[in-house]
């Protein structure tokens, strides 16, 4: 008879032997379970260090168990009959809840558990869901069926060595077998921005028979597509929204320019060009430069970027056991440094730029700019690319009366500008660190060089350039530009992201868990080694978790979360569900029906909330775009989705053209507001609203102006100078009309 036989027939004979037999069977039985129990784990023991051996004697990380949800389970699954009942009387509940607490405070069954991979956060959990299960043996007794309990509500427990392997991502190299097939040559361009280690690279890739160019934006790889073409060497552009293929029978060219998540990397190639390395660190896309570098199958690997990466790339190579060649480049205009901030709107000079970190300062400067009688062109990252390419042309023309760019960090890459001088408003932006938490910090050295970079560039009509600052009121300015030309060391670390196969592996050992439970459990089981880290998967799990409830076959469901969303944008965000229940159903998304979903055709904006929403409607066409080539049957209409996809980018440059006139239109609630703060700031401070304090709270939370202001279309420095606007166009009103007769006339010199 089995031991666990033993334990489990046990408590139900005890009634029928005397007590000193039963405590011998019960001691010979553990003591038989312990030595088997010390056997197994003598046995895992050197499984272990076998493993800590050939991993650099680092034992597996322990896991997350918060991530864990227990599964729902019936009584009677439970129970092997009732033959306690059947054998003696029925259970006194009281006595056998006061055996269950001594069962649970007794540390001998907490560090049994510990031992099968129940922590004391598991043990609490199982010991709850258990205890409402009757049963009767000694305390001693309990731990097996405790234990077979637990395995059944956390049925992780029972695979995790399973699913440690599965989650080991220790060596990314190896993902990659065709590329580790050949010896491929990696040439490594190095030097600051404007310097020309991008183009040297590029005319390596148009000499080559076939090529791959995997850059960081649509705006970069629709670039280098039509550098090829006039070139004369046939070339495809592949994004996650749009297929160009030069042959017009859909043949792929030898040569084709990808957005970097878009590279395939079972395809050979002669030439590979990988652009702006340094982002392999970035916290949410560092997993595309990783795959890339150390996936794409080509005889040469041009990689561009900062020095400051030149040796955590050669480090990455050494991994692959492939050496790297390094070519350095200077930057081909020189860049000075403003001795003191710009101070005020009012020394702007053609061919300023200057940046800024939100949307809201890009509004409440703009209207400031050309509230000073100047013109200026306006980009931020939500502009559809045709609105920045528009606004970059009207910037660039030296004929137009445009002479000052407001934008974001939008500029950094991307965009050939011609500027002067790059200001900046700000050194703090909103970021988000590895752990997926909000915070505000100054602009990395890298991000300052990327952007100040964008001055005096070599295509430029002002080859001399200064970066510098608008107005200084942190030390922040002078830390970051002692450091500008330094270039420290980069972050040592390369991202990694689960792909849907390592989920689809994961989701076979836990069929009930969700797929953000999946990813959590993976992220948190997952090993690295010291080079690499697992990108932030917060994005992934809101989207997961907001279609959990659709109906979609595990692949579907992953592919639909990697969809690049803002979720911020509420609209899209509901767009996005929308699409999931649609192809949940299995009926495609025709042209028709986007259309009804958009409410198409738009009106021009209106206002800057109506432009916001444009913005959002271009997205959702992006996502419809992105989702049909991934699924071609169920969103079908792409030429006619992308045909008012081009409408609407029309629609938006003529509302940023007239961004200004968007922002001054706001609707009589706003002038009621300001003539209303006009009158109170008359009256004397003693006295009292009639309302009191609740019906001024009241009236302020149902205005406009607390609306915009709350939503994020209107800051409280740009709700002032809207402010100061119109209280100075109502003095000049009152001063026109002193100086006018009833004929509208001029009065004569002297007349009071």
């Amino acid at each position: 008879m089995s031991v666990n036989r033993c334990l489990y027939l046990l408590p139900r004979l005890q009634r029928h032997i005397s007590p000193r037999t039963a405590r011998i069977t019960a001691a010979g039985c553990q003591a038989s379970a312990g030595s088997s129990l010390l056997h197994r784990q003598h046995q895992a023991g050197s499984v272990v260090c076998s493993r800590n051996v050939s991993s650099n004697n680092s034992s597996p990380k322990p896991p997350d168990t918060s991530l864990f949800v227990p599964v729902s389970l019936k009584a009677d699954s439970l129970v092997d009959g009732d033959v306690g009942a059947e054998l003696t009387q029925p259970l006194d509940k009281n006595e056998l809840l006061k055996l269950m607490n001594r069962f649970y405070k007794r540390k001998e069954m907490q560090m049994l558990a510990a031992d099968s991979g129940l922590d004391a956060r598991l043990f609490h959990q199982a010991f709850i869901s258990f205890r409402k299960y009757k049963m009767l043996c000694h305390i001693d007794d309990i731990y097996p069926y405790f234990l077979r309990h637990a395995k059944q509500i956390f049925p992780m427990l029972d695979c995790m060595d399973d699913l440690r392997k599965i989650s080991d991502l220790r060596v990314p190299a190896n993902w990659y077998p065709e590329a580790r097939a050949i010896q491929r040559k990696v040439i490594f361009h190095a030097g600051p921005t404007n310097s020309g280690k991008t183009y040297h690279a590029i005319q390596r890739y148009l000499t080559a028979k076939s090529g791959v160019y995997c850059g960081p934006l649509k705006l970069l790889a629709h670039e280098i597509f039509e550098k090829s073409n006039t070139a004369g060497v046939a070339c495809d552009l592949v994004t996650g929204e749009e297929r160009t293929f030069v042959d017009l029978d859909s043949r792929p060219a030898a040569h084709v320019a990808c957005t970097i998540e878009m590279c395939n990397v079972t395809t050979k190639y002669e030439v590979a060009v990988i652009d702006e390395i340094q982002m392999i660190r970035d916290s949410s896309r560092g997993w595309a430069w990783t795959r890339a570098l150390l996936g794409l199958c080509a005889e040469e690997i041009h990689v561009c970027g900062e020095p400051a990466a030149i040796d955590f790339v050669r480090e990455l190579m050494y991994t692959t056991g492939e050496e790297m060649e390094v070519n350095t480049y200077k930057r081909l205009t020189p860049i000075t440094v403003l001795d003191q901030a710009v101070e005020s709107l009012d020394n702007l000079s053609p061919g300023d730029c200057i940046v800024c970190f939100s949307k809201n300062d890009i509004y409440s400067i703009s209207r400031q700019i050309e509230a000073r009688g100047k013109e200026c062109a306006v980009i931020y990252g939500s502009l559809p690319p045709g609105t920045k390419l528009s606004q970059a042309k009207k910037f660039n023309d030296p004929d137009d009366p445009c002479k000052i760019l407001v934008a974001t960090d939008a500029i950094g890459m991307g965009l050939n500008l011609s500027i002067k001088r790059i200001i900046f408003n700000s050194l703090v932006k909103p970021n988000t660190n590895e752990k997926g938490e909000k915070q505000m910090e100054t602009i990395s050295t890298s991000q300052a060089l990327q952007i100040a970079g964008r001055a005096g560039r070599s295509v430029s009509r002002f080859p001399l350039s200064s970066p510098g600052v608008l107005k200084v009121s942190t030390n922040h300015f002078n830390f970051s530009w002692l450091c500008v030309f330094i270039f420290p060391p980069l972050s040592q670390t390369a991202g990694l992201h689960p792909t849907a196969e390592q989920i689809e592996m994961f989701a076979y050992h836990l069929p009930d868990a969700t797929l953000s439970n999946l990813i959590e459990i993976f992220v948190s089981l997952s090993q690295v080694d010291g080079m690499y880290f697992v990108c932030n998967i917060d994005d992934f799990k809101f989207l997961a978790d907001m279609i959990q409830h659709i109906p979609l076959n595990l692949r579907s469901r992953y592919v639909f979360c990697t969809a690049p969303i803002n979720r911020k944008q509420l609209f899209v965000c509901t767009s996005f569900l929308k699409f999931a229940r649609q192809f949940s159903r299995d009926e495609p998304l025709t042209f028709d029906w986007i259309c009804r979903h958009i409410h198409w055709p738009l009106p021009p904006p209106k206002n800057i909330k109506d432009l916001v929403h444009l913005e959002a409607v271009h997205d959702v066409l992006d996502l419809y775009l992105w989702l049909s080539y991934r699924f071609m049957d169920m969103f079908p209409d792409t030429v006619m989705v992308r045909a008012i996809q081009q409408k609407l980018d029309q629609i938006i440059q003529e509302g940023v053209r007239n961004i200004t006139r968007l922002i001054r239109a706001t609707d009589p609630p706003i002038t009621d507001l300001l003539q209303k703060q006009s009158k109170r700031r008359n009256k004397t401070v003693g006295s009292k609203s009639p309302k009191g304090k609740k019906g001024d709270r009241k009236e302020k939370e149902s205005s406009l102006a607390y609306r915009l202001i709350k939503d994020g279309l209107l800051t409280p420095h740009l709700l002032q100078e809207l402010q100061k606007e119109w209280f100075k166009d109502q003095v000049q009103d009152s001063t026109n009309q002193s100086t006018l007769d009833p004929e509208g006339n001029k009065e004569k010199e002297g007349k009071v």
